[in-house]
């Protein structure tokens, strides 16, 4: 297959090469770039003229929530796994049609998201390439109470429990290691694990070649879980000077998630409980500030959402709202567009396979007829979108 008259995006070097084609081979991997010899023997079906538009590599969302339910409180730990399939599965959808063609699970109920990347494997449905964690490890009265979580305590339970995930086939580990937002009373900054238990989690990660995530509020939990091996953080909602330089020097991977407390309207559609919005909205402020010491300290960011990617929020999927969020804290236009493509990949172990177009890449993209490198509000525009070759939304 032949992509053609495309502005090709390289978000690596922030540079355009324009009027440009792409070639695909059967398997969907990119084999050439540029300008490339006359195509000849092709029918109308395997040629795909952009018109111009710039072609961009695919959305990569990293905190992703498939399963979730909203508000919380209507979560059953005891729901039948093919009604969490069938929900999952939907959003999955949505994402994967709004230009998200990798995504990374981070807590999942019944590990629906081993369970879709399965099946989308094996052929049986068509979503985003999920990387999943399963279930996330929760301390029993933590974060994660009543959230379906695989519950543990102390070193060998934390161990235990983290080695089941990676049995059941996790890609990586998610840990609670403060509170959230989600419920009364609740303090984002507050610890919630022992080193031993933290340890116990990374410990099993690094005999399975994999890392930790970890959902973080604050900074005493943060520098405990960098002290202790853990890879990759999200939220930040009340960070120092201190931790985001201890982040930097470490070089861990941080999903800032800004859209859960600049969602109200998103929030309030979706029915989430009053106590939930006003958490978020009280801890807003002190959020972004947080971000902003993070995007200064050149912590490499990722775009997480914490809500289906898909959803749209103010017109815009999840997704997109985050990385517009990102920028207009202040990170730069190419960091922006690099945390939802190149270095999302690089988080996930995929920066050969995934965020690129370079031959040898999984051929992933969306394109849109304004430039996001002069400006990321042009892939509100979005009007096609491809998969490992596969055109699923075409112009």
């Amino acid at each position: 297959m032949h992509i053609v008259n495309a502005h090709i995006v390289d978000v690596l070097n922030g540079e355009v090469t324009r009027n440009s084609s792409v070639e695909i081979n059967s398997q969907g991997v990119i084999t050439g770039v540029g300008v490339l010899s006359p195509i000849g023997g092709m029918s109308e079906s395997e040629v795909i003229d952009l018109e111009g538009r710039y072609l961009f590599p695919g959305l990569i969302s990293c905190h992703t929530h498939l399963s979730v339910v909203f508000p919380f409180s209507l979560t059953d730990p005891q729901e039948d796994p093919a009604v969490t399939a069938f929900r999952a599965a939907q959003r999955a959808r949505e994402a994967l049609m709004s230009g998200i063609t990798t995504i990374r699970c981070v807590h999942e109920q019944n590990q629906v998201d081993l369970a879709l990347r399965n099946a989308a494997r094996a052929g049986w449905f068509q979503g985003p390439r999920i990387f999943g964690a399963g279930r996330a490890l929760a301390t029993p009265n933590g974060h994660g109470k009543g959230s379906a979580c695989s519950y543990a305590e102390d070193y060998e339970g934390f161990y235990q429990a983290a080695i089941g995930e990676l049995n059941d086939g996790a890609d990586h580990l998610k840990i609670f290691i403060t509170g959230g937002m989600a419920h009364a009373g609740e303090k984002p900054e507050n610890p919630e694990m022992t080193d031993d238990e933290i340890r116990g989690v990374v410990q099993a990660a690094t005999e399975h070649d994999t890392y930790v995530v970890a959902h973080a509020g604050g900074s005493e939990a943060i520098q405990q879980a960098l002290r202790l091996g853990v890879r990759s953080f999200e939220h930040g909602y009340v960070m120092d000077q201190e931790t985001v330089d201890l982040m930097a020097a470490k070089n861990v991977f941080y999903s800032p998630t800004l859209c859960v407390t600049r969602s109200e309207s998103w929030m309030r559609s979706r029915g989430f409980e009053e106590a939930s919005i006003q958490n978020c909205l009280a801890a807003s402020d002190r959020h972004l500030e947080s971000a902003k010491l993070a995007i200064k300290a050149n912590i490499r960011m990722t775009n997480g959402t914490d809500y289906p990617p898909g959803d749209l929020v103010d017109g815009v999927s999840a997704a997109l709202h985050e990385l517009f969020l990102m920028h207009e804290a202040g990170l730069s236009t190419v960091k922006a567009l690099q945390s939802i493509t190149s270095t999302a990949a690089d988080l996930m172990n995929q920066g050969k396979n995934l965020g690129q177009i370079q031959p040898g890449y999984l051929a992933d993209f969306v394109a849109t007829k304004g430039n996001p490198l002069e400006d990321p509000q042009n892939l509100r525009e979005i009007d096609f979108v491809m998969q490992a070759g596969e055109p699923l939304v075409r112009i």
